[in-house]
């Protein structure tokens, strides 16, 4: 089955579109006790995959504040024989919106990563693997699954990002087809 980038947009926006529907049609806005969360992130503001731990660290009424910051490993494939596997350290802010446990979260990030490059040598032709250092500044606009009191949490989202000219010669890039999904335990 093959999945045209312009229908995922399209029916991730109409989502995104309805969701915060559900928080206007909520009581009194619900003060969270269980602020914390550990959960397991797919794509986002990861990339691929992350392990992430997130906390509320700020509430007034319906706008919940929130930090979160992850970790995983990245598989680089040298040759047949060998394979490296590098750090990526996702951090991302994000202010969620909602009365009771449907939210809609907006934030933005910044993910670095190591990664490998081949360079040649302009005097001697040589060429040399290298590990180096890169950053994503990712965007989030998505739907946040979470109870005052705890337990299942879940998110999707939209997490287009920018590539940060880190390295001499790179330039900055946008990569608008890119999105995430979230879940785990909020205590």
């Amino acid at each position: 089955m093959s999945f045209h980038p312009k229908s995922i947009i399209v029916s991730a926006v109409l989502i995104l579109l309805v969701l915060p529907f559900l928080a206007f049609s909520q009581g009194e806005a619900e003060t969270f006790t269980s602020k914390n969360a550990l959960y397991l992130e797919v794509g986002g503001s990861s990339g691929r995959y992350a392990i992430n731990y997130s906390k509320i660290f700020h509430q007034r009424g319906k706008l919940k504040l929130n930090a979160s910051a992850g970790f995983s490993m990245w598989r680089n494939k040298i040759n047949d024989f060998k394979t490296i596997w590098l750090p990526v350290i996702p951090l991302e802010v994000s202010a969620l919106y909602g009365k009771s446990k449907h939210h809609l979260e907006m934030g933005f990030g910044v993910t670095s990563y190591l990664g490998r490059t081949l360079e040649i040598d302009s005097e001697t032709f040589e060429f040399s693997d290298k590990v180096v250092f890169g950053a994503i500044v990712p965007v989030r606009i998505g739907y946040r699954y979470q109870k005052p009191e705890g337990g299942f949490f879940f998110r999707v989202g939209y997490t287009p990002f920018f590539d940060v000219p880190v390295r001499e010669g790179k330039s900055w890039s946008f990569y608008p087809y890119h999105a995430g999904l979230s879940f785990g335990k909020s205590f």
